[in-house]
């Protein structure tokens, strides 16, 4: 008999649980999406590059990146802005939102990323949204059901991303975001 409470009791709190934690998608908060993509096989590593050419070589995630190289993203971000939006696009002449980020994390630290924004999403670790920094990734669900857009942190509450638009920056506060934010990502750490 005891059993049998602990079970109703379970399917009670879980029913309750899930209609709170839809209720708590709708307002953006992300909780949903940061919990299923923490609990996912995540990627730990890495290629890389090398200078000289070679063969890739596999590191660690978050990639450790020397101060130097990290000081180099944002003014790459910045030379970026206004690039035209352009599906499929991975060059200036037009980025679609993991094609921006492949590219700069590609020129930056030599990072050979997945292609794709849900291929992003399992890499790294997850951080929560008060511990985001600048480099961190930003990842959203546009259409409510799947991760389907990707940015770049470059301060506390900013991020640069290719919208529709072309490259930009916006708010992680704007109302827009805020009901899309699923979850924030570090895959690289200065050293």
């Amino acid at each position: 008999m005891p059993f049998k409470k602990a079970m109703l009791l379970c399917t009670v709190v879980g029913t309750m649980f899930g209609m709170s934690s839809c209720q708590s998608f709708r307002t953006g908060s992300g909780d949903n999406f940061a919990s299923k993509y923490s609990l996912k096989k995540r990627k730990t590593h890495i290629s890389c590059t090398v200078e000289r050419g070679g063969p890739a070589v596999i590191k660690p995630l978050p990639l450790k990146v020397s101060a130097q190289a990290f000081d180099r993203l944002l003014p790459s971000v910045d030379e970026l802005l206004g690039t035209s939006y352009r599906i499929g696009g991975s060059t200036p002449d037009g980025f679609d939102c993991s094609g921006f980020v492949l590219y700069l994390y590609k020129q930056q630290f030599r990072m050979i990323l997945p292609r794709t924004t849900g291929e992003l999403a399992l890499l790294g670790i997850v951080v929560p949204e008060h511990n985001l920094k600048p480099g961190d990734l930003v990842f959203f669900s546009i259409d409510g059901n799947n991760i389907d857009h990707v940015g770049i942190v470059i301060d506390h509450n900013h991020f640069a991303h290719a919208a529709n638009s072309g490259v930009r920056v916006d708010t992680l506060l704007h109302p827009y975001y805020r009901a899309r934010y699923a979850f924030g990502e570090r895959i690289i750490t200065t050293e």
